[in-house]
């Protein structure tokens, strides 16, 4: 089961360092070759040169938003998946008590067991493990509901099974669109070199108008840095530290008798 980007490899500290030098090597690039294009072409003005910088930075910056906005829309959509299935078990768990016995008490800890392993799969490393005993749960909980509907085939039955399907469904959504919709590499891709190239642009206008480093390009060097680093953790829901509640799953946990387990 795929759950993870090629960037997932690298922490989220070791990115921002490699991120650092990166756009610290292109600023000092730029400078360099902009320190030798001033000595050797006077003509060259650093007006048209400017404008060039300003309109790449500009890309850079429409790049930034688009992929912002992507990553604060899929960590919305973790955040109101949280809350959907804690009502969907919430649900299930309550219309369980109309099932008889010996049914009812064996859905009802299975669901108690749905809801721990759950919680536990928001902790790093342990996704994996999470999602496979979640579908095993899930398998004993639908072997439950079909000895019910054999025995049992009244409206109330048919309640149940349609919130447990819920359940299910809700499950593999928020696999699909929690965990697997990530920004995709090529996006990536796309906006670090965008910002390599606008990082060299900018030492290079540097370079043309200035005989010494300004401690400016350091402060933008940390800037873009730190942004990119901000991106890669909202991007990413096992890892950083933006990470979604899970309140409302604590909250259902201490809502389902018996409380001791």
């Amino acid at each position: 089961m795929q759950l993870h980007e090629p960037l997932d490899s690298i922490s989220l500290w070791a990115l921002f360092g490699i991120t650092f030098v990166l756009i610290l090597l292109a600023v000092e690039t730029g400078f360099r070759v902009g320190r030798w294009r001033q000595r050797r072409a006077e003509h060259e003005r650093e007006t048209p040169v400017g404008a060039i910088v300003a309109a790449i930075l500009g890309l850079l910056a429409f790049l930034l938003a688009f992929t912002f906005g992507m990553a604060a829309s899929r960590f919305e959509t973790r955040r109101e998946l949280v809350l959907d299935e804690a009502n969907a078990i919430g649900t299930a768990y309550l219309r369980a008590a109309l099932v008889p016995e010996p049914q009812r008490t064996e859905i009802r800890t299975l669901l108690r067991d749905y809801v721990d392993i759950r919680l536990v799969g928001v902790e790093p490393g342990m996704v994996a493990t999470a999602l496979a005993r979640s579908e095993e749960l899930q398998g004993r909980l639908w072997a439950q509901a079909v000895t019910v509907a054999e025995k049992n085939p009244t409206p109330i039955t048919s309640l149940f099974i349609q919130s447990l399907n819920e359940v299910i469904d809700l499950h593999a959504k928020r696999v699909t669109l929690g965990l697997r919709n990530r920004i995709p590499m090529m996006i990536w891709a796309a906006l670090y070199f965008t910002a390599f190239l606008a990082m060299l642009g900018v030492g290079y206008h540097e370079g043309l108008t200035s005989k010494t480093r300004s401690l400016a390009s350091l402060v933008l060097v940390v800037t873009f840095s730190g942004v990119l680093w901000l991106l890669a953790d909202l991007d990413r829901p096992q890892e950083g530290l933006i990470k979604v509640s899970q309140q409302a799953m604590i909250d259902l946990r201490k809502s389902m008798t018996p409380a001791e387990r």
